[in-house]
């Protein structure tokens, strides 16, 4: 069974992995496919949204005789990404306390 994935999880789940170092979006595709399902058709437009608003940065750099696009995250993406990780807690214990009952912590 899988569970909806909306673009804010996915925002969420890129600005996780580029909060590290930077990287490049085939590493970025392959950590996010380690806990979800998605395509590089589906994160390439992720990673442009997350440019165009500000939260990621983007620099080339020469590997094995072609331009690897590097992705970092910004000031204004760690704050959305700080924004996302909260948001996320809240949910996890409203979700949690409905599947399991009681409160959760």
């Amino acid at each position: 069974m899988a569970f909806n994935t909306g673009s804010a999880l996915l925002d969420a789940l890129v600005l996780s992995v580029v909060s590290d170092e930077s990287t490049y979006g085939y590493k970025i595709t392959q950590d996010v496919r380690a806990v979800m399902d998605v395509s590089e058709s589906t994160l390439y437009p992720v990673l442009r949204r997350l440019q165009k608003n500000g939260s990621l940065d983007t620099y080339d750099r020469e590997f094995a005789g072609r331009n690897r696009r590097y992705y970092s995250i910004t000031p204004d993406g760690c704050k959305q990404l700080e924004q996302y990780r909260n948001d996320w807690r809240d949910y996890q214990k409203k979700i949690d306390k409905v599947l399991f009952g009681g409160d959760s912590k």
